[in-house]
């Protein structure tokens, strides 16, 4: 594998004399990458405002970037190559199904891993000291969705799956929501189904709601076209928990059906200054504003590099400090601890709000519930 992006501006040094950092980012497909370039953007910006402010001591941060293209192998023989390459740690990744192939070998190799974007709750399998999250857990957000329902009024509950270890989980948190609340959930499996077919067992059921349980852009595109095209489903609401509409091209691909479909999003109501600064810079780096996923590689960033300024880039040294951590950062105060039923050290929680897609401007966001 090459490394990608080049070193940052000011980086140009011998090996030896710079701190590695790895960074694990689906950057082609299946993988979704457009996730995995705000993500990657996040972390640049990050990593060329330390070297700016000096480094880590003195020393220049380097970013080792691999591509995970939605890989669980892939994504833990990089963890193995990173390793070798003597990284103090390893930042990143997107899928929550790699994530957790990655966690399991930042642990085998003793290599701290702070995951950025992955929600799964069992991350591992086991309780580790070695990895930390930033994304808040997926039962947590998926259950503020479930409440957004409720509140919306929406009590039966379709959901179009793929089989994954994440969509099962997803389901089992809005069935274990829903159902306590009167509401019900049927699942109609995609890979079975024509999107025709589905529109007609949402008409059998009577739903009052469907939930996208699966990839972009296929099968999400179609499913949604032809439910927006299907008269006798006018008053269904379409929801994407997993954020398939924050990225520019789900507008793209759907132009005005994209819009008026939930989803989750980790931002607050309104960002503080360092959010807004941070979100300018992303803003002139990436052409299109930037989704929480470039925040969360920032924010990655700014955690690690709290940890190796205190305690140097001593693998063990670092993993031990997660619960010291106290960074400012673009979304609020990072600090970790151990939340019930989490295997990692959590940062409990980023901000979590339930937003689509304007009808009236699709580049605008509406703001419909947050928790």
């Amino acid at each position: 594998m090459v490394n990608m992006p080049p070193s940052p501006p000011g980086a140009e040094h011998t090996a030896g004399s710079s701190v590695r950092l790895g960074a694990l980012v689906p950057l082609s497909r299946p993988g979704w990458t457009e996730a995995g370039r705000h993500l990657l953007a996040g972390l640049d910006l990050a990593v060329r405002e330390v070297n700016d402010a000096g480094g880590i001591a003195g020393r220049p941060l380097e970013l080792l970037v691999r591509d995970t293209a939605a890989d669980p192998e892939r994504a833990a023989a990089a963890m193995d190559e990173l390793a070798g390459l003597g990284v103090a740690a390893v930042v990143g990744e997107y899928h929550s199904f790699v994530a957790r192939a990655a966690a399991a070998r930042a642990g085998a190799l003793g290599v701290p891993f702070l995951c950025s974007s992955a929600v799964l709750d069992g991350l591992t399998a086991e309780p580790t000291e070695w990895v930390a999250r930033l994304a808040p857990a997926q039962s947590h957000g998926w259950r503020i969705y479930a409440d957004f329902l409720l509140g919306a009024g929406r009590r039966r509950i379709a959901l179009a799956t793929q089989p994954s270890v994440y969509w099962a989980s997803g389901t089992r948190v809005l069935r274990d929501q829903l159902a306590a609340r009167g509401g019900t959930v049927v699942e109609f499996d995609t890979t079975a189904l024509t999107p025709e077919a589905l529109c007609d067992a949402l008409v059998d059921h009577g739903a009052t709601a469907l939930l996208l349980l699966v990839g972009h852009p296929e099968p999400a595109v179609p499913l949604v076209r032809a439910v927006r095209g299907d008269r006798r489903l006018a008053e269904i609401l379409i929801g994407a928990p997993a954020g398939q509409p924050e990225f520019a091209e789900w507008a793209t691909a759907l132009g005005e059906d994209g819009a008026g479909i939930p989803f989750l999003r980790y931002l607050p109501e309104r960002l503080g200054p360092l959010g807004e600064r941070v979100g300018r810079e992303l803003l002139g780096q990436l052409g299109e504003a930037p989704s929480f996923v470039a925040f969360e590689g920032w924010d990655s960033i700014a955690v690690l590099a709290a940890l190796l300024r205190s305690q140097g880039a001593d693998r063990a040294a670092i993993a031990g400090s997660w619960p010291c951590v106290a960074v400012e950062g673009t979304r609020g105060p990072i600090r970790f601890g151990r939340v019930p039923g989490i295997s990692v050290w959590q940062w409990a929680w980023a901000p979590v709000q339930v937003v689509d897609r304007d009808p009236a401007r699709l580049d605008r966001f509406r703001v419909l519930h947050a928790g």
